[in-house]
């Protein structure tokens, strides 16, 4: 008889452990309700089936959302803040499974061997079954609960943020790479210029109207001209792999970018900075994580203090034993247990100690995010501003520029001027494309880092002007 029930508890154990069928659902508690569903879910691109479902391959030319959609679901910083939030998810569940009563089953067999005449030797079985379930602990499994609930909040929060930062430096990527590519043509158009500017003092020398000094500065403006294109492309070249690195790929992974907007914003730019702060401290996902992380260590402070305070569960369990010398016995017994820790060596002292230094810890990591939300915008502010001004500007010194550069060297082609002229004026010209460019692209990067700073970046606001 208690071979087979021992048998039995085995049997049961077994197959509540491995059997897919009769095995305890992998998430009982909802927790990983509590978690966002993939990297890319709170920013997915409505048109997609599903978060990170791509169609097609990297040959297919990329736009800026399809760039920043492969960004959000590969990069492993994505991937990594969404693996921990799961991971705290998890731990609520630990925390949550106290509310639960613990059963356990036990049971023994043994074969003795004595020296004992009127025993010899003789087998005996025991099987039981034990229930624990804790009743009060003055509030110490409810804070536990708050406490891990509070931490997978600034977790998800923290995702959030590690969303908006790929996706910043997906943007910024996406743009530097078109300023890399306008640079070389712009350096493509300098060599183009000083060559002809080249070829015009090396005329004039030749016919005699000119001097050597003049061929051989147009010479060497030319060589530097070369030089500096064959620096725009290596850096075209690095901007390219940066930008595959953002998505999650290997820098040297082919990639096919659709032609960027070459639309000019002429919007003024103007807001309260003031109000912008304030959104800013009620959208940052950062400041959130950190309010929540304050709220987790208050928890904390009531948890440890508690662990101090007696607990009263209720214990039930049912045994049954039998062996070849002595009858079958069966047992049973219910009852309430206290727990009343009297003196552990001052530890529980120190621990609260410890709680409530860590409180203020997270109370002075929140001011100081908080301190850092309003620098970010008022930083990203100024530079939003400086860059539409810039390209305001800019189209001016390009067309005053451009103009310069084709008097000097009408001028000197006719005979009446100096090649310090035209090599000045195609230095002014190159410098003032290179300054449109910075100007162009840089605008839109200042707009995504505002949005950023806000903590509202989205594909709305990378859309083209």
């Amino acid at each position: 008889m208690g071979i087979l029930l021992i048998a039995g508890l085995i049997g049961a154990i077994s197959i509540v452990n491995y059997s897919p069928a009769l095995a305890a659902p992998e998430d009982p508690a909802a927790t990983l309700k509590l978690v966002a569903k993939s990297p890319a879910s709170n920013m997915a691109n409505p048109a997609l089936a599903a978060p990170c479902t791509f169609p097609g391959t990297t040959k297919i030319p990329l736009s800026l959302t399809d760039i920043a959609e492969r960004a959000l679901c590969n990069n492993p910083q994505t991937r990594e803040a969404w693996a921990n939030a799961r991971v705290q998810a998890a731990q609520v569940g630990v925390e949550e499974s106290v509310y639960w009563p613990s059963i356990t089953a036990s049971g023994a067999l043994s074969l003795n061997e004595t020296n004992s005449r009127s025993t010899g030797n003789y087998n005996q079985q025991s099987a039981g079954i034990s229930l624990a379930y804790l009743l009060y602990d003055f509030g110490g499994r409810d804070a536990s609960l708050e406490n891990s609930r509070q931490v997978l909040s600034a977790l998800n929060a923290t995702q959030d943020a590690a969303i908006q930062n790929v996706f910043l430096a997906a943007v910024q990527a996406y743009y530097q790479l078109f300023a890399t590519q306008a640079a070389v043509q712009a350096a493509a158009e300098t060599e183009k210029s000083t060559l002809e500017s080249f070829k015009a003092a090396t005329a004039r020398h030749e016919a005699g109207s000119g001097t050597p000094a003049d061929k051989l500065q147009a010479q060497t403006a030319h060589s530097q001209a070369v030089l500096n294109l064959i620096t725009a492309t290596g850096n075209t070249n690095t901007a390219q792999g940066v930008l595959a690195n953002v998505m999650g790929l290997d820098a040297n992974a082919p990639l096919s970018i659709a032609p960027v907007s070459a639309s000019r914003p002429n919007e003024a730019f103007a807001a309260d900075v003031a109000r912008l702060i304030e959104q800013a401290r009620q959208n940052r996902p950062e400041l959130a994580a950190a309010e929540a992380q304050v709220k987790a260590a208050q928890a904390n402070v009531k948890t440890v203090k508690a662990s101090g305070m007696p607990n009263f569960s209720l214990t039930a369990s049912t045994n049954y034993s039998d062996s070849s010398i002595a009858d079958a016995a069966r047992s049973s017994a219910l009852g309430v247990s206290v727990s009343v820790p009297l003196f552990t060596g001052f530890n529980n002292t120190y621990r609260i100690r410890a709680a409530q230094e860590q409180v203020d810890a997270r109370l002075a990591q929140r001011d100081r995010i908080s301190q850092q939300v309003a620098l970010d915008v008022w930083k990203a502010y100024q530079g939003l501003v400086t860059q539409m001004q810039s390209l305001q500007s800019s189209a001016d010194l390009m067309a005053s520029a451009t103009q310069s550069e084709q008097v000097a060297l009408g001028r000197y082609k006719a005979g009446v001027g100096n090649i310090l002229d035209v090599l000045t004026a195609q230095s002014a010209l190159a410098s003032a494309r290179q300054q449109d460019i910075q100007a162009l692209y840089g605008w839109h990067i200042a707009k995504a880092t505002l949005a950023q700073a806000m903590g509202q970046l989205n594909f709305s606001a990378v859309a083209p002007p």
